[in-house]
């Protein structure tokens, strides 16, 4: 394959003047020369594009993307440091089914416990989604397809409604900006978001999030058996090709009621905040700190995700520019077995309190 020829120098030297030149009339950042380069970049892969032999569908698509991203960061920007719950589920739901009843219920609770909501913007699930939560604490993803153009009439009209043309910037938001993923009984469509979704944190491609199967209750008050189904359909008959690894299963939680989903969700985040690669290092930052026995046990139990060496204790580390306030746990990770990854997780959250043992 025959290299993208290199801007010419001249072409070069006048695009970082054009970026100073823009950049000049914005309040800098922290990190003001590192957006400067990335834009820099950006500007010239675009160039490039004329030399590439790429023909018109093809330069319209990536600027059609890029627009679509740049305008939604736009939007989801404004709420940095809000936590959101991305709610998948069918379009097709009638307003008096019981999974509709059981996603407006989640949505209302997630929102008290001070969440927003990111769903479709249409009508079933993803009207619930909204209705629950109400419109200032969602965020409506809509994508234009030629038998369903308009936003559910709680979302219309707001400026946290998105139009896409593309499936995958959508799903490119959905994904990067949710702290966890609640999905309700569905169709291909929502088979093509939890299927993502899971795919994309096996392979370690996204963050570990929890992921909540929810759905109504029958007459006696429990599940109607929707995702337990389509778990022995699905994930079983992959267990048995061997397709799948034995821990990944543990990605996902069944919930027996919506408020079963939201305390899933909060107990997700009970101790663990968030985590980060630095280097060949995975630090994952602590709301608390852990007592030096119940790391020894982590590093015992958990050994098979660790690459080298030990999982130890540690604050802040240089190469960090946020959080600079919590407790953090580092390891050499194999960046393999991320399911187990998650069992580490949900130990450091069941892990007591040294306040409690000291009492």
């Amino acid at each position: 394959m025959s290299e993208t020829p290199k801007l010419d120098n001249g072409i070069r030297t006048r695009l970082s003047a054009l970026v100073a030149e823009a950049s000049a009339t914005h309040a800098d950042h922290a990190d003001g020369a590192r957006r400067r380069r990335h834009v820099e970049e950006l500007l010239a892969t675009s160039l490039k594009l004329l030399s590439d032999g790429c023909d018109v569908s093809q330069i319209k698509l990536i600027e059609n993307a890029v627009k679509e991203i740049r305008h939604s960061y736009r939007v989801f920007n404004r709420f940095r440091g809000v936590q959101k719950v991305s709610i998948f589920g069918s379009a097709r739901t009638p307003e008096d089914h019981p999974d509709y009843i059981a996603a407006r219920s989640f949505g209302h609770s997630m929102a008290a416990e001070h969440w927003m909501a990111i769903t479709g913007a249409g009508d079933g699930i993803m009207k619930a989604g909204h209705e629950g939560p109400s419109r200032e604490s969602s965020f409506g993803l809509s994508i234009r397809l030629p038998f369903e153009t308009n936003a559910n009439d709680i979302i219309a009209g707001d400026d946290k409604l998105i139009s896409f043309k593309y499936f995958f910037t959508r799903k490119l938001m959905f994904v990067s900006h949710s702290d966890a993923v609640a999905v309700f009984p569905g169709g291909f469509g929502t088979m093509d978001e939890i299927f993502e979704v899971l795919t994309l944190i096996q392979t370690g491609k996204s963050p570990i999030v929890p992921i909540v199967l929810v759905e109504g209750a029958d007459t006696n008050g429990k599940p109607r058996g929707y995702w337990r189904q389509w778990e022995y359909g699905v994930v079983e008959n992959l267990l048995a090709q061997g397709w799948i690894s034995a821990e990944d299963p543990g990605l996902y939680e069944f919930a027996s009621s919506p408020d079963d989903a939201v305390a899933r969700i909060l107990r997700f985040y009970h101790r663990y905040h968030s985590s980060r690669y630095v280097g060949d290092h995975l630090v994952i930052r602590l709301k608390r700190k852990l007592l030096p026995e119940q790391v020894a046990q982590l590093d015992s139990e958990f050994r098979p995700l660790i690459k080298s060496g030990h999982i130890t204790q540690t604050g802040v580390l240089e190469a960090e520019n946020e959080h600079h306030d919590l407790p953090r746990l580092k390891f050499h990770y194999s960046k393999r077995a991320f399911g187990l990854l998650r069992r580490l997780i949900d130990r450091i959250n069941h892990f007591p309190e040294a306040s409690s043992i000291s009492t």
